[in-house]
């Protein structure tokens, strides 16, 4: 693939975690501007040289960096304000909908220890999450709110709330509307705590692990519905507003959609666990409205899941079986990999869809990367950078830290192929100075009409560190 060298351009500093980046256009206004939301509750807008506040929830988020056994008083978390869309009609209705870690309701979380399977002993393989109503680690939300000229925003319903069992994978950029639709596509991780103890993300009832389309149309007459685990939990007003796109998800941040003639490609990335990072795309899709997913549930068949989504989780890990390390105590420079969960990956070999790309934790290749964790995808449509037009970009946390110090983090970009197998990927060289800090790359964004990319940068991979992140424009 063609090597891409791009310049990152500063346009916001000193802000606090970065979680979503997009454009709109504010009721009354003329100029399509970009909204930083931050992981600790803040929302600002850019706009003639300034940056403004639109909206602070930080008294509503969870407090963070607090949870966790291992990880508590470290800083590190995945809870917060995860999601920001607005509703394609926002310059006339005002409406937008946020998702976010509600404050004041800390749970002790699901498991007493940390959890790995072990496939010698099936107790591993086949735990269940009891007393969900008081083994939890936190609720999320997600709600509906409006901007009504000359006012505050105010929150007009909540349309989910969300139990969930550990402190991470709940998403990021986890709200975007599909242009195919109307429909506000939510994207929910499996719940965390690694390796998904529990295989929620295949479980057709669970929440958790899907991708999930929302009619925000239909007007439910709920507007503060009970905190739920499953889809058979949620009153039937609920239940009749959702319709189910994909599951086998561990972590996805976000969903991107890419015009191509009279269709849309959908880009969607799935975080790894050990060994591989992926991205997957698909055209056409079938999605299954929870209230028959609820009908099969209670009559113990399955529906017909002719054209319905399975990015294999938790048996698969992209386009290898899901696998853990162990060291090898004859050769301490080499890795055992075993299979963790061999019969998942049997039954879901030939229902999963194939990624687009994936890259690897480590990769000995000289014009590759050893990457940690995918943090955005985006399709690029633009002619500023002529080599990316077209294809789909995507960034990586940080490099692998045995390669580069101090830790940066990384752009890459593929293209889907016209037999539809597996791509490679190729790097994307930036030019910007970080100096001596750490440059950890934590978010990727678009403007509108995909032609503008930006990336969201941070000093620090603990939320409680505050004010180290910049939000830079892509450019040529």
């Amino acid at each position: 693939m063609i090597k891409v060298k791009v310049s990152l351009r500063p346009l916001v500093t000193k802000i606090n975690l970065p979680t979503v980046l997009k454009t709109t256009i504010l009721p009354g206004d003329s100029i399509e501007r970009l909204f930083i939301a931050t992981q600790v509750g803040e929302i600002f807008y850019t706009g003639n040289g300034a940056i403004r506040t639109f909206l602070d929830i930080r008294s509503r988020i969870i407090k963070l960096g607090t949870s966790e056994p291992g990880v508590s008083g470290r800083g590190y978390d995945e809870r917060g304000l995860v999601g920001l869309a607005f509703h394609p009609e926002f310059y006339y209705n005002g409406l937008f909908y946020l998702h976010y870690s509600v404050a004041g309701t800390q749970g002790p979380g699901a498991l007493s220890e940390h959890f790995k399977p072990n496939p010698c002993d099936p107790r591993t393989l086949n735990l269940r999450w009891i007393n969900r109503e008081t083994q939890y680690d936190h609720i999320d939300t997600v709600e509906e709110w409006i901007l009504q000229r000359k006012s505050q925003p105010q929150k007009r319903r909540t349309l989910l709330n969300l139990r969930r069992p550990f402190f991470n994978h709940n998403g990021v950029n986890s709200l975007n509307f599909s242009p195919e639709t109307g429909k506000l596509v939510l994207t929910t991780g499996d719940g965390g705590a690694g390796y998904d103890p529990f295989n929620l993300s295949q479980d057709d009832m669970e929440i958790a692990g899907k991708i999930i389309e929302i009619d925000v149309s239909k007007n439910t007459f709920i507007y503060n519905p009970p905190a739920v685990t499953r889809f058979n939990e949620l009153p039937v007003p609920i239940q009749e507003t959702l319709t189910v796109i994909a599951k086998g998800v561990r972590n996805i941040p976000g969903i991107s959609f890419q015009k191509l003639y009279n269709q849309y490609i959908k880009y969607v990335g799935n975080v790894g666990q050990d060994l591989v990072e992926s991205i997957f795309s698909f055209v056409h899709y079938k999605p299954i409205p929870v209230t028959q997913l609820i009908q099969a549930s209670s009559r113990n068949t399955e529906p017909d899941q002719e054209g319905f989504i399975n990015l294999g989780w938790r048996g698969w890990e992209g386009a290898i079986p899901t696998s853990f390390k162990r060291g090898c105590s004859a050769n301490p420079t080499v890795e055992e990999k075993t299979i963790a969960y061999y019969d998942e990956a049997i039954k879901t070999s030939v229902r999963r869809l194939q990624p687009l790309t994936s890259y690897f934790h480590k990769d000995p290749r000289p014009d590759k990367f050893g990457g940690t964790a995918l943090t955005g995808v985006q399709a690029y449509m633009g002619t500023g950078i002529p080599d990316l037009t077209g294809s789909v970009v995507f960034t990586d946390i940080a490099r692998d830290k045995e390669s580069q110090q101090p830790v940066r983090g990384v752009l890459a970009y593929t293209r889907v192929r016209a037999d539809c197998k597996l791509n490679d990927f190729s790097v994307i060289e930036t030019d910007y100075n970080f100096g001596s800090g750490s440059a950890y790359y934590v978010n990727l964004g678009t403007n509108m009409e995909q032609t503008k990319l930006y990336l969201g940068a941070y000093g620090s991979m603990n939320v409680t560190d505050f004010n180290r992140g910049t939000v830079f424009e892509v450019i040529s």
